[in-house]
């Protein structure tokens, strides 16, 4: 469908608690592919230079990784939301930490949406929605709301500063030096040479020298006006691809996993006591004691069994429950409440809300591994969890 307004398309999925992919595309085919879980922006795609831009924010945020020393094959990459996984991988091997990870997504989405606003300046945008493409452990969740506002003032801003014709993806050139030498100072000339060579975005340019977009552009922007500098298109540096002979990352053996146990409950006593009995029955196990932040750290971990207390702050063990089962990983995942009261309402009203099952407090060992194997049969054979849509990228993250 076409939308007049992109905004509203924005309001409408994080009004709905869209799950998947919002896709605009503009008339001059430019498209943007934004990802959803719960009405939350979760990761965006597309652009002109996804791989430059990749590069920049790693180099700019994640500097301990040299990522043209990662070793791809083209299926790696083949997806459009590669750079995503690879984030993915790096977090779960410890490469870098959640709030890189952040930082790096916020810069994405922010630069995405800018492109948009200028690609299309707020009109008529083609706009499609694909729920077959849900990304199942988001990192960070980003208000829509507050990225429409910050869409709109850096948009505003850029156009104020008269550079509304100025795309920070493109490289500026000098075609005059003769006359670029008579204007400026011999320092300024040698680094306005060193620099403006026709190979470095203005978006590259401002990260090189640890400034903001905005006012490397608009420093530049009186000699462009004069033709002394060009600004021109460059095409995009894909990451170096390998492809080894016998060493077909598919073709390894996965990785087995324990399957992990988590328990959302406010008490730190519960959880303690949860994680003794769990871990010295070699199961791995992770406790979550604030109930606010229970469904971004299950949908990151996507544990293989819930114990969820019925009573907490802010959340309850039935809300969480209920937007537990609104999402497709957990659709089949063991759900069992906890809780001190073993009344028939409290059971009732678990069931309707899509628990699997009820185990009341105090726990106790016989209790929890009773439950623990009638819904995760222990067996060398049947438990080991492979994690194998993370092990794309494993062989060339060392």
């Amino acid at each position: 469908m076409v939308s007049n307004n992109i905004l509203d398309e924005f309001k409408n999925c994080t009004q709905l608690q869209y799950n998947g992919q919002l896709i605009l595309s503009s008339p001059k085919e430019h498209q943007w592919t934004f990802y959803y879980r719960l009405g939350r922006i979760v990761w965006a795609a597309g652009g002109t230079h996804p791989f430059r831009r990749w590069r920049r924010l790693m180099a700019q945020h994640c500097p301990q990784i040299d990522v043209d020393k990662i070793q791809l094959r083209k299926q790696d990459v083949a997806t459009n939301y590669w750079d995503y996984r690879l984030l993915e991988v790096l977090y779960k091997k410890q490469k870098i930490q959640r709030e890189q990870i952040h930082a790096i997504v916020e810069n994405t989405l922010a630069e995405l949406l800018f492109d948009l606003a200028q690609q299309t300046k707020f009109v008529a945008v083609k706009c499609d929605r694909n729920q077959g493409v849900i990304l199942e452990t988001p990192m960070s969740f980003t208000s829509a709301d507050v990225s429409m506002k910050q869409m709109q003032d850096s948009w505003n801003v850029w156009t104020q500063a008269g550079l509304a014709n100025v795309f920070p993806d493109l490289a500026p050139v000098i075609r005059r030096p003769e006359q670029l030498q008579a204007l400026v100072s011999p320092p300024v000339y040698k680094n306005f040479v060193n620099l403006i060579n026709g190979k470095l975005t203005l978006r590259e340019l401002a990260a090189k020298m640890k400034q903001n977009v905005l006012p490397v552009s608009r420093s530049l922007l009186p000699y462009v006006l004069k033709g002394i500098i060009e600004l021109v298109e460059v095409t995009d540096l894909p990451l170096v691809l390998t492809e080894p002979a016998n060493n077909s990352i598919s073709a390894q053996p996965k990785k087995a996993y324990a399957p992990l146990v988590a328990c959302v409950d406010d008490s730190p006593q519960v959880c303690k006591m949860l994680e003794e009995i769990i871990t010295s029955h070699g199961l791995r196990f992770i406790k979550i004691q604030d109930a606010v932040q229970a469904l971004p750290i299950l949908i990151q971990e996507k544990p293989d069994l819930i114990f969820l207390d019925l009573i907490m702050p802010v959340a309850s063990g039935y809300e969480i429950c209920t937007q537990l089962r609104r999402i497709s990983t957990f659709a089949n995942t063991p759900v069992i409440i906890l809780t001190g009261n073993d009344g028939l309402l409290d059971r009732v009203r678990a069931k309707v809300v899509g628990s699997t099952d009820f185990l009341t407090k105090p726990v106790a060992t016989d209790k929890v591994m009773s439950i623990v194997h009638k819904y995760l049969p222990i067996t060398s054979s049947s438990t080991a969890k492979s994690k194998s849509h993370l092990e794309v990228f494993q062989q060339g993250i060392a």
